[in-house]
């Protein structure tokens, strides 16, 4: 039984509304890199994006595993097993009466959770270059770069 890494980051611009997601996941001594681009969107929706391909992608093709760690810098995606608890109990409703914002993805977000040994780990955003490999600036690099080629499309 092994233990499977995930980086993930995703990244928008608000005035195109058009968004990056990546992910590098470690299977062994194996890199695995994903990444997609997404129309009228959100950063907070490319974060989780970014988690649930992953973990879409490891369930789909690893049949046995330990642990799955997802490295993020997003405190929303990393606080959501905290406070699925809570958001179940409320029926992803707010305090005003309105649909909680992304429901969709955090539904499906906490079905993963609740099929698999997952571990959220928060890193450092945007942290400076050194001589150890940081992945999570890897997949930052990735998802704000897909961005940029979607805008200069335009």
């Amino acid at each position: 039984m092994n233990i499977i890494d995930i980086y993930t980051d995703g990244s928008c611009n608000p005035q195109y509304k058009i968004g990056g997601w990546a992910a590098i996941i470690f299977i062994n001594d194996k890199k695995i890199v994903l990444q997609d681009i997404a129309t009228e969107t959100t950063h907070n929706r490319m974060e989780l994006k970014a988690v649930i391909n992953a973990i879409e992608y490891v369930l789909k093709e690893i049949q046995e595993f330990k642990l799955i760690r997802i490295y993020t810098d997003s405190q929303y995606v990393e606080r959501i097993p905290f406070r699925t608890e809570k958001l179940l109990s409320k029926d992803f409703i707010t305090k005003g009466g309105n649909s909680l914002q992304n429901s969709d993805l955090i539904k499906k977000l906490i079905h993963l959770i609740d099929c698999a040994n997952i571990e959220f780990i928060k890193v450092k955003a945007h942290q400076k270059v050194s001589e150890t490999p940081n992945y999570n600036r890897e997949v930052d690099k990735l998802s704000r770069k897909l961005v940029r080629q979607q805008i200069n499309k335009k």
